[in-house]
This record gives structure tokens, sequence and C-alpha cells, in this order.
């Protein structure tokens, strides 16, 4: 299994509406995109340091690899993407993206 980590930045003036309308966009896209599971937004309750103003995130549990591609390049991820970017601090600068290969034990 791949889970896909987004961690963001939004910009001061987008408001928590848009936020959740962007969410929204990502969470349907488990409707269209085969392989791609659970959904899961927070904003960042770290009370560390090191959180480098990275102020919410979201995880997707994809199935495989290749479920995690063919998610990066759909047009509905492109779009949905493309509207979490507008949002950003900075644009992709605002933007982290780890994905993490997750075996069962």
């Amino acid at each position: 299994m791949i889970r896909h980590c987004v961690f963001v930045r939004f910009r001061d003036d987008v408001p928590e509406t848009e936020r959740v309308a962007i969410h929204v966009d990502l969470e349907a896209l488990r409707t269209v995109i085969d392989g791609m599971g659970k959904v899961e937004f927070s904003a960042n309750v770290s009370l560390g340091p090191f959180a480098r103003g990275f102020s919410h995130g979201f995880t997707i549990d994809f199935r495989d690899a290749a479920a995690r591609d063919a998610y990066l390049v759909h047009e509905a991820h492109q779009r949905a993407g493309a509207r979490l970017v507008a949002a950003l601090q900075g644009g992709t600068d605002g933007l982290m993206v780890i994905d993490l290969e997750v075996t069962q034990m």
C-alpha cells in the first residue's frame, strides 16, 4: 500500500469554506480512481517546533503504486490539485508531498 502524505500552507486569505471545498474535491476522486482508498484531512496539531509553517495536511491510501500513479495523472486530480495550489502560500512552495510504502504487520 502507498500512503500519499500531503502537507500544506494555506494563504491567510483563504476562508475555511474554500479549504473544506478543496478537501471535498479530493475526497470525491475516490469515485473515479480505482485503487484509491481512505482520505483523511486535519489541521496540524503538532506542538513541536518542526512544522515549518505547514498548517494542514491530508493522507490518501492507495492499493499500490500503480493506483497512485493513475491518480497523479488523472484529469480530475489535476483540476483538484490546481485548486489546492492556488490556495497555498507561494503556490507549490506551500506544498510538501511524501509517499510512504506501508506494509501490513
